[in-house]
Formats: C-alpha cells, structure tokens, sequence
C-alpha cells in the first residue's frame, strides 16, 4: 500500500474517531476495518468507491499504531493549530479540515521521515478530495503559517 493511501485511511480514521468518545476510540479503531466496501457517485454520474479496505496485517497495524498516537497527541496538537489558526479555533472547524490539519500537523512536527512540504501538499490533496471547495486553501494557509 503507498504512503499516499495510508495517509487517506488514517484521515478517514481520525475524522472517524472525533464522533467517540476517546475512551471508545480503540475500540472504533478496529471496526474501520471490518467496515463493507462503500461506492458512491460523482455530480458527473461516475461511479467510485469512495471506501474500501483491503490491506495486510502489516498495513493494519501501522495505522492502527499511527492513529492512537495522533490521537493520543490532539490537545498538542490543536494548541499547535490554535497559535496560527487566526479567528478559526480548532472548536469552530469543520471535522474534515481538522481531522486534515491533525494528521498534517502530527507528519510535521513528529514524522521525522515526512519533509514537511510533502505533509503540507498531501493535507492539501486530501482536503480537495474530502472537503469543500474553500478547504484546500484554508488548509494551506494554516499549514504554511507552521512552518
């Protein structure tokens, strides 16, 4: 599986686990895995799969691992948002812009493999992919403003 996907399914994991309360994120944690394949359609009439898991154990466990640890690192992280995020504290955000900015923030500042323009466009990607069309550019914006 590419780097790029396992970003997308931890995203996918942490704007999962924000509806739970943390105590129950482990267990919710293990169900994003036994979760049917998901199709929908494009405003064009395309069909998509817009949710499927097939990955190995190896996979698994590296996002299961990566994503408790985001998790675990939130108000950390959040503090980090909240000192650039002028006028747009982490509690006014959409889900998908700070589940977005988490993971990049988490790839930035403690993913010494990640180089933080890479963080910075694949948060970008993820935002054209999953939010609304002024997403991409508020993310940028926070992002930028970290480095």
């Amino acid at each position: 599986m590419t780097r790029r996907e396992l970003r997308e399914h931890c995203f996918k994991m942490l704007f999962e686990a924000d509806f739970y309360p943390r105590e129950e994120s482990a267990a919710q944690l293990e169900q994003y895995f036994l979760v049917p394949e998901e199709e929908d359609t494009t405003p064009e009439g395309e069909e998509i799969v817009v949710h499927k898991v097939e990955m190995g154990e190896n996979d698994q466990n590296y996002l299961k691992h990566r994503t408790e640890e985001i998790i675990q690192r939130i108000p950390e992280l959040d503090e980090k948002i909240n000192q650039v995020a002028e006028g747009w504290k982490t509690k006014r955000m959409g889900r998908v812009e700070l589940a977005i900015l988490r993971l990049a923030v988490y790839e930035m500042k403690y993913d010494p493999d990640i180089p933080e323009k890479v963080a910075i466009n694949e948060a970008v990607e993820l935002a054209k992919r999953f939010g609304p069309k002024e997403a991409p550019s508020f993310i940028n914006g926070i992002l930028a403003k970290l480095v």
